[in-house]
């Protein structure tokens, strides 16, 4: 359920959705090997798991303190700034993954 409800209800999420079918696609098409499968595997389940904790963690933030405060604002900050940490290390390694097959194709 709570995975159906972040899909639903996040932009972000449907955003790390697509991404990650998108790398399924390029991961089928560009034959990439067992463990670099593995790999992506592990980093889709850390960047949608962080996504969603982030979401839990601000709505739980927004119960707890609905006025602004300096110190919700922090948690909400750090918590969005783990999935970033999560989303742009997975991109990187998505390059390290995927780059050199994608020049392979051209370069023979």
């Amino acid at each position: 359920c709570g995975i159906i409800t972040g899909i639903k209800n996040e932009k972000n999420m449907k955003i790390h959705i697509l991404i990650m079918i998108l790398v399924i696609i390029a991961g089928i098409f560009l034959k990439i090997s067992k463990m670099e499968w593995i790999i992506c595997i592990i980093l889709f389940g850390l960047v949608i798991g962080g996504e969603m904790l982030n979401s839990a963690i601000e709505t739980v933030v927004d119960i707890a303190m609905p006025k602004i405060n300096p110190n919700a604002k922090f948690a909400k900050d750090v918590a969005a700034g783990a999935v970033l940490v999560f989303a742009i290390s997975s991109a990187i390694i998505g390059c390290i993954i995927f780059v050199p097959k994608i020049i392979g194709l051209f370069v023979k």
